[in-house]
């Protein structure tokens, strides 16, 4: 499909924004079919697992060594560094609660201080960016706060949303699951796809008990239960409608539906934008290529 992304954005003159709260790691693999034609901007204050974008691989890329803040004007939160990179965050750790998962060693704040940090909002006027497209955070903890911190105007711009929120009581008042999965379907989202991610529930303490060829069984034997996930959303059809969204924020809701492989919703979006705005050239190339990604699936499968 990089092929027919390159040439839909290239015409359509668009130039998606992606901006990863938490950008530990590398950048997210699903959109790097768009990348040579779309902006990433990265968060993270924890650089021990922060990677520099990899040069020529987005047509801009920004990495921000701040932490971001859901209050405006604030220009520096506190900050707990845990021993893993990926367990850091603006939240105290809920000690009592991890105490029951084995997990709860990755969540030992090493450091804690105050490190500069900026609302999203201010960071995309200084960067001269005018919208997000695809917003990414894994701030343990902050996702749906964070996200709510847009002003009107940049969040209705917003078309793909993920975000990792708990489903246990991983930091002192958390945004868990259940908050945001309502409030993102309140504002024209729906939940295009749900990751779990899981631990032992077990007390190290108890695990101190066993001896050694017990633990082993423990840990290989013992189903980890739901502790987090990974939610996606994208905009519905009739948010875009009741919104008056432009051309361009069609073409690019399909471009990131056909990413994320939902063919049908992106065969969806095609006709949605025939019935809005005619049947034309673009409508054709909406309607066909999902299409083809299909055939040329189904041709695979066929010979494998």
């Amino acid at each position: 499909m990089n092929r027919e992304f390159n040439q839909i954005l290239a015409d359509a003159g668009i130039q998606p924004i992606l901006v990863d709260i938490g950008a530990s790691g590398a950048p997210p693999a699903i959109c790097a079919p768009i990348a040579r034609h779309a902006i990433y901007v990265g968060f993270d204050p924890d650089r021990r697992e922060l990677h520099d974008v990899q040069a020529g691989q987005y047509a801009r890329s920004i990495i921000v060594n701040e932490a971001v803040t859901s209050i405006p004007d604030q220009n520096e939160v506190h900050f707990y560094l845990t021993r893993s990179p990926f367990c850091s965050s603006t939240l105290p750790p809920d000690t009592e609660s991890l105490a029951n998962y084995l997990f709860s060693d990755l969540f030992i704040v090493e450091k804690e201080g105050d490190v500069p940090a900026s609302s999203l909002a201010a960071v995309l006027e200084r960067l001269g960016l005018p919208r997000v497209d695809w917003f990414k955070t894994d701030s343990q903890g902050a996702d749906l706060r964070l996200f709510q911190s847009l002003p009107d105007d940049l969040r209705n711009q917003v078309l793909a949303v993920d975000i990792e929120p708990g489903l246990i009581d991983a930091y002192r008042g958390e945004d868990l699951f259940v908050d945001a999965h309502r409030e993102m379907t309140r504002q024209g989202f729906w939940l295009s796809n749900l990751g779990i991610g899981r631990a032992v529930r077990m007390r190290r303490s108890t695990l101190a008990e066993l001896g050694s060829e017990a633990v082993h069984l423990v840990k290989q034997f013992q189903r980890p239960s739901p502790a987090w996930c990974e939610a996606r959303y994208l905009r519905t059809l009739e948010w875009l409608g009741e919104h008056r969204m432009q051309v361009q924020r069609y073409i690019l809701l399909w471009v990131f539906a056909v990413l994320d492989e939902l063919y049908g919703f992106a065969l969806d979006v095609a006709l949605e934008y025939n019935r809005v705005f005619g049947k034309n050239d673009v409508f054709s190339f909406l309607w066909e290529a999902p299409l083809r990604q299909v055939q040329r699936r189904t041709s695979k499968t066929a010979w494998a």
